[in-house]
């Protein structure tokens, strides 16, 4: 690393009074180990894409998210395809990404285990969907994508009160959806011939999301080159709680209903006798992004990551 900007959303998470002090501790490591390092606020997620493709332009060869899942997604939107590479000092509610590439979760140890460690190229997910003005989107994503339930968790999911109880607030929206929620199925389509109904999918880049939860997708790592596809063929609030459950204890037990692929490209659509005006919401590493049709698929070669020591 020679020169780099640090990137933070000054609006988000549960510790914002504290935020600029972590972000400025960590700078504080930067420099002090003869790295040029600048701080700047994102202003939103399509200013904080453009904040990153200018920084690269302007020279920098380390782009910092620092935040959640939530504002590394939105600097690496600015990241596909450019060899600057992409760090994270983790200062969010969930920290997945940081959980999986087992860095440390204060802000100054963070920095400091950049300073050893190593870019290396890796895969992301890509997703295209509707937006909710009815247009055409396309995203990229690092940790996971979603298509039903736990996207329709982050539709209802009040940003106040996530900042105000973090996970706390997750786990309590979910377990009132897994009581309440429909699950209704749409239509999967995987490759010629290959056509199926799922009420929930996931399609995951990392192994370990931390916490509570851990291995969501058993198989999944960003050192492959695909998507750790998870389909829930069911719409048993029973096999949805298994499933859980499983991840919960870190067990390796088959839960009837649900299959884990991996697989490089996969399309969503509602069906065909679908209720009119059902909504099926996409998510893309915790955020909210919209409705089928959706395609997600794998980019390979997309970004360098900042990969600390410990982790190689």
């Amino acid at each position: 690393m020679r020169k780099v900007v640090l990137l933070y959303n000054p609006l988000s998470g549960p510790r914002r009074v504290r935020r600029l002090a972590d972000v400025e501790a960590a700078l504080t490591v930067l420099r002090q180990a003869g790295v040029e390092a600048t701080v700047e606020p994102t202003r939103g997620p399509a200013d904080a894409t453009g904040q990153a493709r200018q920084a690269i332009a302007q020279g920098c060869d380390t782009i910092f998210a620092c935040g959640g899942d939530g504002t590394v997604h939105d600097v690496l939107q600015g990241m596909v395809g450019s060899h600057a590479a992409l760090g994270v000092i983790p200062l969010g509610t969930a920290n997945a990404l940081a959980h999986d590439l087992r860095l440390p979760l204060s802000a100054v140890a963070a920095a400091r285990a950049s300073l050893t460690a190593k870019a290396r190229r890796t895969s992301v997910g890509q997703v295209e969907y509707l937006d909710f003005d009815g247009n055409r989107g396309s995203r990229f994503f690092i940790v996971a994508a979603g298509i039903g339930v736990d996207a329709h968790l982050f539709y209802k999911l009040n940003p106040r009160l996530k900042d105000h109880l973090g996970m706390a607030a997750y786990y309590a929206k979910a377990t009132l959806l897994w009581l309440t929620h429909p699950m209704e199925n749409f239509a999967v389509e995987m490759g010629p011939g290959t056509n199926l109904e799922v009420s929930q999918l996931l399609a995951v880049r990392i192994r370990n999301f931390g916490g509570v939860l851990r291995q969501l997708a058993p198989g999944a790592s960003l050192e492959r080159d695909d998507l750790r596809l998870v389909l829930f063929r069911t719409r048993s609030r029973l096999a949805y709680l298994r499933y859980i459950v499983r991840g919960l204890a870190g067990a390796q037990w088959r839960v009837g209903g649900i299959e884990l692929v991996h697989g490089v490209r996969v399309g969503c659509r509602t069906r065909g006798d679908a209720a009119p005006g059902l909504r099926v919401f996409v998510e893309a590493d915790g955020e909210l992004l919209g409705t089928l049709p959706a395609e997600i698929s794998i980019v390979p070669d997309a970004v360098s990551l900042l990969v600390p020591a410990e982790s190689e």
